[in-house]
């Protein structure tokens, strides 16, 4: 398998955040950080395909903010109901101060 790295961030986009939301050939994804630590997941839960965009991280996990699901940024596992689908994790490069997402290429 063949992965294509997009540099899609700056770390100093963070300031003031943990997440933010990106783009990559109509890909939606959302970059995490916590600490000095970032992640790359889907961008929706997949309990009920909402935006996981504002859930609580801790301990390398972001809850949901509609259902309270709770999912691994590391690997992308459910870990909590009402979700049991996993969402998919992505490789990320951080090279600096660039974060760079990794996709399988097609």
């Amino acid at each position: 398998m063949t992965i294509n790295f997009y540099p899609v961030a700056d770390k100093s986009e963070f300031s003031g955040t943990d997440q933010l939301h990106v783009n990559i050939n109509d890909e939606e994804i959302l970059l995490c950080r916590e600490g000095d630590d970032f992640y790359a997941v889907s961008y929706y839960c997949s309990h009920a395909t909402l935006a996981l965009e504002g859930g609580y991280i801790y301990k390398s996990r972001i809850i949901c903010p509609y259902h309270g699901a709770e999912f691994c940024l590391r690997s992308g596992e459910a870990l909590t109901p009402p979700a049991f689908e996993e969402i998919k994790s992505y490789p990320l490069l951080v090279e600096g101060t660039s974060i760079s997402v990794g996709l399988d290429k097609n």
